[in-house]
């Protein structure tokens, strides 16, 4: 899958109460999450944000509590794919779970900056910086992973795969 947007650069430590502040854990909308995107990090984060743009993080991105409306509410603020240096563990999970491309590049996160223009490209692992001219390579999307994207999240596949009658590969 090619994705191109424009980057919005975040820092390390970007913690799920910055993704999303408990305040507005009361419902699992996307919409209503999506509208409060990164309301921890800077009241109106969001309003700066078009639909496919990109979020580039630094180290650790997503820790803190493993609440699974954060992946939500960046989904629901239009963008599908976080590119960062590392992601918390559980975050990266609920992330793929919740039908969220992230995609860990390290230290060249450090080449991507704020406003910057991407094509982002899972299957081949590489995000293109038309900006600058510049690639970043990573490992692309895993197939087992790519099948709960392409799904729309663990919940939707393994409907599907209920539906069809499959219930081991």
């Amino acid at each position: 899958m090619i994705i191109t947007g424009k980057a919005h650069k975040v820092g390390d430590h970007i913690d799920t109460d910055a993704i999303i502040p408990a305040r507005f854990l009361v419902t699992t909308d996307y919409a209503v999450l999506g509208a409060n995107c990164m309301e921890g990090l800077e009241p109106g984060w969001v309003k700066r944000v078009k639909k496919n743009d990109i979020i580039v993080g630094g180290e650790n991105f997503g820790c803190g509590s493993s609440r699974e409306h954060a992946p939500i509410a960046i989904l629901g603020a239009g963008i599908p794919v976080v590119v960062a240096k590392s992601f918390a563990r559980i975050f990266y999970r609920n992330g793929f779970n919740m039908g969220l491309t992230l995609l860990e590049v390290g230290e060249d996160a450090d080449k991507l900056h704020d406003g910057d223009q991407l094509e982002v490209d899972t299957e081949a692992g590489v995000i293109h910086n038309t900006t600058t001219g510049q690639s970043v390579r990573c490992a692309p999307v895993p197939p087992s992973m790519q099948e709960l994207l392409d799904a729309g999240g663990l919940v939707s596949y393994v409907k599907t795969r209920l539906e069809q009658g499959v219930h081991s590969k």
